[in-house]
């Protein structure tokens, strides 16, 4: 059941760097909201890769419905229920706004591991056991 892939820590930790910048650095329209959350999905699934044996497209779908659940709590106001509206670590991790198009990135973003779960880039020679 589990594992650790060396390929996946790597991709996960360069994946990070690369969302922290956008985070710091990225004050836009376009690559802020979405693009990073057509990354953090992304993130999450190869973080998970990491440690995990289970067959690729279900462990997909996993983070795209956890995605999806976390936009959902988005929508319902979450963090201003918990009384965490003002923590800006609580924004960070869980975000504070609903859009529509953020489920879009996030799907997006799971049908890019699908597709390059079929290449060279989401394969190891272990895990051809556990697609």
């Amino acid at each position: 059941m589990f594992t650790f892939r060396k390929e996946h820590f790597i991709l996960t930790l360069v994946l990070l760097a690369t969302e922290v910048c956008i985070e710091m650095f990225v004050h836009d329209k376009i690559i802020r909201p979405y693009f990073g959350d057509f990354l953090v999905v992304i993130l999450i699934y190869s973080f998970l890769r990491i440690f995990l044996k289970v067959p690729k497209v279900k462990l997909a779908i996993s983070v795209l419905l956890f995605s999806y659940t976390v936009e959902g709590l988005q929508y319902s106001n979450l963090l201003h229920h918990l009384n965490l509206q003002d923590s800006y670590a609580a924004n960070i991790i869980f975000g504070n706004t609903f859009e529509w198009l953020d489920m879009l990135a996030y799907t997006l973003g799971i049908l890019l591991v699908i597709v390059l779960g079929k290449v060279k880039l989401f394969k190891s020679a272990k895990s051809s056991q556990a697609q």
